[in-house]
C-alpha cells in the first residue's frame, strides 16, 4: 500500500514537472502580451477551489520561481562573476546555486509585495493574509519579467563580447513595459486617472527598489 502511494506521488510529481515545458511558455506569452487579462484571470482563480486553481497556467508564485531559477542557470551559464563582498552571510547564499536562487526569487517577490500594499491602502482594504493574497499573485506575474530583464541585462554588462548598449536596451524596453502594464493596473483597481497611477506604479517600484537595497547590504556586509 505504501509503495502504491509512493508510486502515485512519484507520477503526480512527473507529471507536474514535465507539464511545466508547456504551461511556463504559455503564462509567459500570455503576460507579455496580455498582462492585465492574465493578472484578472489570476484574481479570478483566487475563487475557484484549491484543487482547480490555475489549471491552464503556472501559479503566478511558482512562475515567479521557476524563472528567476531559470535566469539564474542562465548567469552560471555565462560565468557570471559573484557579487563583490567577503562575508559569511553572502558566502552562505552564493557559494551554493540553490540558496542563491531562492534569494533573489526573494528579492523579486518585493516587488508585487509592495505594490499590493500600496493598492490595499489606497483602496481602505485591512491588511491581512487574506486580502493580500489576491493582489500579490496577481502582481507575481509582472514580477517574473522583471526578473528576466533586470538579471539579463546583468548579464550582458558584465559580459565584455556582447555590446552594453543591448543590456541597456533590454532594461529600458522592460522597464517601460513593466510601468505600463503597472499604471493600467492601478488605474483600473483604483478608478483613477493614468498620471496618478504611473504616479503610484514609479512611487511602488522606488519603494520596492529601496527594499532591495535594504536587504543587499547587510548581506555584503555580514
Amino acid at each position: 500500500m505504501d509503495f502504491m502511494k509512493l508510486l502515485r506521488s512519484f507520477e503526480e510529481f512527473l507529471f507536474e514537472a514535465t507539464s511545466w515545458l508547456v504551461f511556463y511558455p504559455l503564462t509567459l506569452w500570455r503576460v507579455l502580451t496580455r498582462p492585465l487579462e492574465t493578472m484578472a484571470y489570476s484574481d479570478a482563480e483566487q475563487g475557484d477551489a484549491e484543487e482547480g486553481r490555475y489549471d491552464d497556467a503556472l501559479t503566478p508564485p511558482l512562475f515567479l520561481l521557476v524563472t528567476v531559477v531559470a535566469m539564474n542557470l542562465i548567469a552560471m551559464a555565462a560565468h557570471m562573476p559573484r557579487p563583490p563582498g567577503t562575508g559569511a552571510l553572502q558566502h552562505a547564499i552564493f557559494d551554493s546555486p540553490q540558496n542563491a536562487a531562492l534569494f533573489r526569487a526573494l528579492i523579486f517577490s518585493l516587488i508585487p509585495l509592495v505594490a499590493a500594499v500600496i493598492l490595499l491602502r489606497r483602496q481602505g482594504v485591512r491588511l491581512s493574509r487574506e486580502t493580500l493574497r489576491p493582489p500579490f499573485y496577481a502582481q507575481c506575474y509582472l514580477a517574473a519579467p522583471c526578473a528576466v530583464i533586470l538579471i539579463g541585462g546583468n548579464i550582458i554588462f558584465q559580459r565584455h563580447d556582447i555590446p552594453n548598449v543591448l543590456g541597456l536596451g533590454l532594461m529600458l524596453v522592460g522597464i517601460a513595459w513593466f510601468l505600463t502594464a503597472q499604471t493600467r493596473w492601478f488605474a483600473s483597481r483604483l478608478a483613477i486617472g493614468p498620471l496618478k497611477a504611473a504616479g503610484l506604479s514609479v512611487w511602488a517600484l522606488v519603494l520596492a527598489m529601496a527594499s532591495l537595497i535594504a536587504i543587499i547590504i547587510p548581506v555584503a556586509l555580514f
